[in-house]
């Protein structure tokens, strides 16, 4: 159980490190920045952002689920908050860094599946 953590909280620091090549107005100062702005948001997306989906739930039905990556963005807004050496600059960035995690998470997701049974098991 705690290396599955272990595992995640480094595929996460792996995917923030890659949002900052990318996405303009997400910085981090240190590779030791990235691994604690990963560990915040590991636990801001264990204890908060289960909140604020409840909360938000009608409007994420409303717009059929899109309304999430404005939650995911918000997530990444107070990591960034906590974290000093971990900046991002506006909330059009921190939207565009969720987004970009989001589609990371799925193609992680579809090599996993690949590489543990050979095929991809949506079900």
């Amino acid at each position: 159980m705690l290396m599955g953590f272990v595992f995640i909280w480094l595929v996460t620091a792996l995917g923030l490190w890659f949002v900052t090549l990318i996405v303009p107005g997400v910085r981090a100062k240190s590779a030791g920045d990235l691994f604690l702005a990963a560990l915040v948001l590991g636990f801001i997306n264990a204890f908060i952002r289960p909140l604020l989906w409840l909360l938000t739930m009608p409007l994420t039905v409303l717009t059929f689920g899109l309304f999430a990556l404005v939650v995911n963005a918000f997530m990444i807004k107070i990591t960034a908050g906590i974290v000093s050496g971990f900046e991002v600059d506006s909330f059009g960035s921190a939207l565009l860094a969720a987004l970009l995690m989001v589609f990371l998470a799925i193609g992680g997701f579809i090599l996993l599946q690949l590489f543990m049974f050979n095929a991809v098991m949506w079900m």
